[in-house]
């Protein structure tokens, strides 16, 4: 996905491949993709940073008398979607600008960046790879999704008793031809339930990964009569899906710069800090990560999804895990964000709280080697463990609270964002669920 193109380049790749459209991608606030179309008429246009929309229209980004918005695409972005025949068509990811020329603030990926830019001043890279789960059901004769699976498969486990597995061959086969390099794809837990794992790479370059990877998952399972979703919690009484980051910073000469031969842990200091500064912020940056009211439903005691503030190196239970691998694979494995989350947004809280980690010297808490599921409250509370957010609401509360989270991504964002979330909580709220029915329409 690194590769770079010039202006010329790109004009006579789509001469050469006969191209008829060019979609130009980007992400809103919410971490929805949305798309403006082009003719290759309209290329040159396109490529001189002229192609105009009404930011009006998207929700959270401005109001209508302050409309104007530039895409300026990011060439490195420029792919052909393999999909696409006989009609040829390609994309390129682009950046939001106002029209006096400026990055607009309520743009995730100009947030993202910015926080990037931040780090390589401290003289780090933030290199991440993704976990990323999702299910696939049935469609009914209408084609909308249902909740029926279409297999009885679990973890690790082979077709035929995994019938969805034609359906993730050919997303790998897919993700492969638009330039991904895929490390894994297997059945996960949950019945209906898939993982594809992808390399790591620069933070920036991730983050428009998952956005890629989202879209080509949705259209090749719409291909095989199935729907997919990355909706968190989909089903009462098995697991979510989860969408674990795992992270580290490299020198700007190239290094590891969570190593160290050294340390027991063979762990370094800007390692330790980073680790104290995501534990110190984890309760606000969640509503980054855990965007949803259905977030929170995932994350319950009983189904792996972490609940409890706290790190471990020998046991999965905790918040952050820290991998066994060391070397140029030290890294830290954040367990909690899910693929709802807007990665721009998820990526840029989470690095803000470890650079504040490494710039304020936070010394992260003690390890904990025992299962923190097991724990009782008294032990909870003397090892000083806190929760995550209950839900939405209160993951909303946090944040508002915290101005290192809230200066990652602006104030534009944070109030657009904040906003829409309270909607949804209040929506939600008054809502007459059929838990309720079944509970209370008899009792009372």
């Amino acid at each position: 996905m690194n590769s770079k193109y010039s202006k010329e380049e790109i004009v006579k790749k789509v001469k050469e491949l006969e191209l008829e459209f060019i979609h130009l991608q980007f992400t809103d606030i919410l971490g929805v993709m949305k798309n403006i179309s082009i003719t290759i008429e309209q290329l040159e246009k396109a490529l001189n940073n002229e192609i105009m929309f009404d930011g009006s229209s998207i929700d959270g980004f401005v109001r209508i008398e302050e409309s104007d918005m530039y895409l300026r695409p990011d060439l490195s972005t420029f792919v052909v979607f393999p999909w696409t025949s006989p009609t040829r068509e390609a994309r390129m990811i682009c950046d939001v600008y106002k029209a006096d020329g400026t990055p607009f603030g309520g743009c995730p990926r100009n947030t993202l960046k910015k926080v990037l830019k931040e780090a390589k001043d401290m003289g780090y890279i933030m290199n991440v790879g993704p976990e990323c789960e999702f299910f696939m059901f049935h469609t009914n004769e209408r084609g909308e999704p249902s909740l029926e699976t279409h297999d009885n498969a679990g973890y690790f486990d082979l077709a035929p008793v995994d019938l969805g597995g034609n359906a993730r061959k050919d997303m790998t086969i897919t993700l492969k031809q638009m330039g991904f390099e895929i490390e894994a794809s297997h059945h996960e837990v949950a019945p209906g339930q898939h993982e594809i794992d992808f390399k790591y790479e620069d933070a920036l370059t991730t983050a428009d990964n998952i956005m890629t990877f989202k879209m080509v998952v949705r259209i090749i399972a719409q291909r095989h009569g199935l729907h997919a979703t990355f909706m968190p919690k989909p089903k009462f009484g098995i697991n979510g899906s989860g969408m674990h980051i795992n992270m580290s910073l490299a020198t700007i000469d190239g290094k590891n710069a969570f190593y160290d031969e050294n340390d027991p842990m063979q762990l370094s200091k800007e390692a330790y800090h980073y680790l104290g500064g995501t534990i110190k912020h984890a309760k606000s940056f969640a509503a980054l990560t855990n965007p949803t009211i259905n977030s929170y439903k995932r994350l319950v005691p009983g189904y792996e999804a972490p609940v409890l503030i706290a790190w471990s190196a020998s046991n999965r239970s905790p918040l952050v895990r820290i991998p066994a691998k060391r070397g140029n694979s030290t890294r830290i494995e954040l367990r909690n964000p899910d693929p709802s989350a807007n990665p721009y947004l998820a990526l840029a809280a989470v690095l803000k709280a470890g650079l504040d980690g490494i710039k304020n010297e936070i010394e992260p808490p003690a390890p904990v080697l025992s299962n923190v599921y097991h724990m009782n409250e008294d032990e909870k509370k003397e090892k000083g463990i806190e929760s995550l957010p209950a839900n939405l609401y209160e993951a909303i509360s946090e944040l508002s609270k915290d101005e290192v989270i809230k200066e990652a991504i602006g104030k534009h964002i944070y109030k657009k964002f904040r906003d829409a979330a309270l909607y949804e909580w209040n929506e939600y709220s008054k809502f007459v669920s059929q838990w309720e029915l079944d509970r209370y329409l008899r009792k009372f």
